[in-house]
């Protein structure tokens, strides 16, 4: 979980002012922790108190309690009208917010179908859509595969066969042309090739930010599977994330990390 919650603070000021190059300093003093990161906390609290994770009712209650305690974070504008409203009901996005929050289900459940249901549920309460669902299960299921030993060439086939993601294109062939893209499709496969191509968790952050685009988001989508698959993050990167977090959010992050992510 604290893997995505860095890949969210590196990436925060490089969403409006995308680069091309994984030169970059880790953590410029304008970075920030955004929405990625209050909602990512928000599930990993449901899990540590016991929450029905398959109930998408307690998720609704939850991220409506977070925007109202964090409601400058970021949100896009469809989620903030959802959270100030008094409507329950799912907006039908296929937007990647519902795979940016969902990395702290894919470290704390302990088979991949329940991991698969729980993604769902997390991403129905507000992306219904097929493509913010699929995104939501394909970031949990890699994280889950990650962490449960799978090496990069089964991850990648079983992501490729069971959501139809194309992940055989390059971070080299994806560079040039890639732009802002908010959508699921197309975004969360991009981020899961900055991971297959990296090297380890400061390499899959470089690579996801380097695409640019929707920066913090997959740098944050990134950066759980790559905190999954390389066991954790160096010290100076995991102190200097902890470090942007309030005590509300410090203290859950630490939590969850040392109940799940050991």
């Amino acid at each position: 979980m604290l893997g995505a919650i860095a890949g969210d603070i590196i990436g925060s000021v490089y969403e409006v002012n995308n680069i091309k190059t994984k030169d970059f300093p880790l953590f410029d003093r304008q970075c920030r922790f955004t929405d990625d990161t209050v909602l990512t906390v928000a599930v990993a609290e449901m899990i540590l108190d016991g929450a029905d994770f398959l109930d998408s009712s307690q998720y609704i209650e939850q991220f409506k309690s977070y925007f109202r305690r964090y409601p400058y974070a970021g949100y896009g504008s469809t989620f903030r009208s959802w959270a100030n409203s008094n409507d329950s009901q799912p907006y039908n996005s296929w937007g990647n917010g519902s795979a940016m929050r969902v990395s702290p289900i894919g470290f704390a459940l302990h088979d991949l179908d329940t991991v698969l249901e729980a993604a769902k549920s997390c991403a129905a309460v507000t992306h219904n859509h097929p493509e913010g669902i699929k995104g939501a299960q394909a970031t949990a299921a890699a994280i889950f595969l990650a962490r449960t030993g799978a090496d990069k060439p089964a991850i990648k086939a079983y992501l490729q066969t069971t959501f139809g993601y194309d992940l055989a294109i390059t971070l080299d062939e994806i560079r040039p042309n890639y732009k802002f893209d908010v959508s699921c499709q197309g975004s969360v496969p991009q981020a899961i090739i900055a991971f297959l191509e990296s090297t380890d968790y400061e390499d899959a952050i470089r690579n996801a930010i380097s695409l640019g685009g929707d920066s913090d988001t997959i740098a944050c989508i990134t950066g759980g599977i790559a905190q999954a698959y390389y066991h954790g993050l160096p010290p100076a990167i995991a102190d200097q994330a902890l470090s942007h977090l309030n005590d509300h959010l410090f203290t859950i992050t630490q939590r969850f990390m040392l109940q799940y992510c050991n």
